[in-house]
């Protein structure tokens, strides 16, 4: 089974992590589109067309199976564009978990770090509206500019990251909120920063184990569990292969493409 994930950079490996570790018989072949990051400052227009060039590239050079959009911004502006386009391709796409945050928060106050872009997007506010209503819970939003390069760039903990979080978190931590939503897939490895940031035992929602566990769903009949996973990763710019190896905790090559 082969499926292809990507990301704008290093943020999806969190979700190509989890695949490893409980999935069997994949290979997987990952794409940090670091040259046109971070999506959640661009166009949609330009989203879509990273996103489609990038997938083309997976069917015609590795002749993928599935394909694993490992960015909030980039499901919420292309994900219909590619179903539409590569109808033959089993697409999974990663959303903010709002529903699953409701459910754990006993304060009925939830907050949300996404991108701009993600938090913008129609499906995700259609989502909030509704499930704020039904659920009588207060939604605390904030975008977090500039982030993603942060994480990119390492600086996990450093003062400057530390300082940006605690803009961000003090009027939730003011307020009470109790579970937040981790609406890009880089924010994860900020997550002991955000629990630092916010003073006490915070429950911190990502989807990497629900975006795996669909995977299994839709491609188990292809897996053959007695194989090995593998992984290969490439990247269209500058990439950090000490955080690579941080997140992935092991070594591996990275190959530089043009796409």
């Amino acid at each position: 089974m082969k499926i292809g994930v990507f990301d704008s950079g290093l943020g999806g490996l969190t979700i190509v992590k989890t695949m490893l570790e409980n999935l069997h018989g994949a290979e997987i072949v990952y794409i940090a589109d670091t040259i046109n990051a971070p999506y959640g400052e661009k166009t949609t227009e330009q989203i879509i067309d990273f996103s489609t060039r990038i997938t083309q590239y997976f069917i015609d050079e590795f002749h993928i199976d599935a394909l694993v959009i490992a960015c909030n911004t980039a499901t919420s502006a292309a994900i219909t564009t590619l179903r539409e386009k590569f109808k033959d391709l089993t697409i999974i796409g990663t959303e903010p978990g709002l529903k699953p945050a409701i459910s754990h928060s006993q304060s009925k106050k939830v907050g949300v770090l996404a991108t701009p872009a993600t938090l913008n997007g129609e499906k995700y506010k259609l989502l909030r509206d509704e499930l704020s209503k039904q659920y009588k819970v207060d939604v605390f939003e904030q975008a977090c500019p500039r982030l993603v390069q942060q994480i990119e760039n390492g600086e996990i903990d450093t003062p400057k990251t530390i300082s940006m979080l605690e803009d961000w978190l003090s009027p939730m931590r003011e307020a009470g909120v109790d579970t937040i939503v981790l609406g890009c897939t880089h924010y994860p490895l900020v997550g002991e920063s955000i629990k630092k940031v916010m003073h006490n035992d915070i429950n911190l929602i990502e989807t990497s184990h629900a975006i795996t566990k669909r995977v299994n769903e839709l491609c188990n009949n292809s897996m053959k569990c007695e194989n090995e996973n593998s992984l290969k990763i490439f990247t269209t710019g500058k990439i950090s292969g000490s955080m690579v190896e941080m997140i992935l905790g092991k070594k591996y090559e990275v190959e530089y493409i043009k796409i």
